[in-house]
């Protein structure tokens, strides 16, 4: 199959929550395409830092760009994405999670107060893995196919309103998992929108949401659709859309061309 090519767009907007108290946005994200022999693979994710968390905006972002060295890294290596495993996964986390604690020592805090989730993909021409840890989601389509699929879920912890960060003791709650078939459509997002876009029902995608925003790409789009970009800050920002969520939000739309 020959490799393909991506184009995404992406937006993140603070919750109104947020501005309220005079807080920025705790979210962060990254979208790379690494080239290796020809060939491309897709790097794609999402953070979202913890509200109680002190330093949780500058947590996502170490989280976001720690990870998508580390995938890269992965792909320039001649690692293909279906040769994953838990135990590389890990690997990882643990150098994320050692990046984090030197930065608390410089700023003589604690890995907890830069606590935060992450949300990945990683996509080559016929297999992709999905990555995660704590809320927000991953959705997809198959090429050629109609029905949007569940990547990966959110994962709630015990309580209501909680979940899992990378930062959690003993090691956080990773879970790992594959797409065997070529993907045309993806898309990740932080739990700002879990209830807008998902159906909790029937833990299925809200496909008309996704149809719409996907239908939006051409074939003569960039590597990133800026124009797509505005349009999902201005959704995001919406009266329609703050009404139903207060959190902050962030978005990535991926479509193979």
């Amino acid at each position: 199959m020959i490799s393909p090519s991506w184009r995404w767009a992406a937006a993140k907007a603070t919750g109104t929550s947020h501005i309220r108290v005079g807080k920025g946005c705790d979210d962060f994200g990254g979208c790379t395409v690494v080239q290796d022999a020809g060939a491309e693979a897709l790097v794609v994710v999402v953070s979202d830092g913890a509200g109680s968390a002190e330093h949780s905006a500058i947590g996502s972002r170490l989280v976001t760009m720690r990870f998508v060295r580390l995938a890269s890294k992965f792909f320039k290596s001649g690692n293909e994405v279906k040769s994953l495993t838990q135990q590389t996964v890990l690997e990882w986390l643990d150098d994320i999670r050692d990046n984090i604690s030197n930065t608390a020592k410089d700023l003589g805090a604690t890995p907890r107060d830069f606590a935060a989730t992450l949300v990945a993909g990683l996509v080559t021409a016929t297999h992709a893995s999905f990555i995660h840890v704590g809320d927000g989601a991953a959705v997809f389509r198959l090429v050629d196919r109609e029905e949007w699929q569940i990547g990966s879920w959110p994962a709630h912890g015990e309580y209501a309103s909680t979940t899992y960060f990378v930062t959690d003791d003993p090691e956080p709650n990773v879970t790992v998992s594959h797409v065997d078939g070529a993907i045309a459509e993806i898309s990740i997002f932080t739990d700002g929108l879990e209830r807008l876009v998902l159906n909790f029902s029937d833990q299925t995608p809200f496909a008309p949401f996704f149809n719409k925003v996907f239908g939006a790409f051409n074939a003569k789009s960039r590597r990133r659709d800026r124009n797509i970009s505005r349009q999902l800050s201005i959704l995001l920002e919406s009266q329609s859309v703050c009404e139903k969520t207060d959190d902050d939000k962030t978005i990535f739309l991926v479509k193979r061309v």
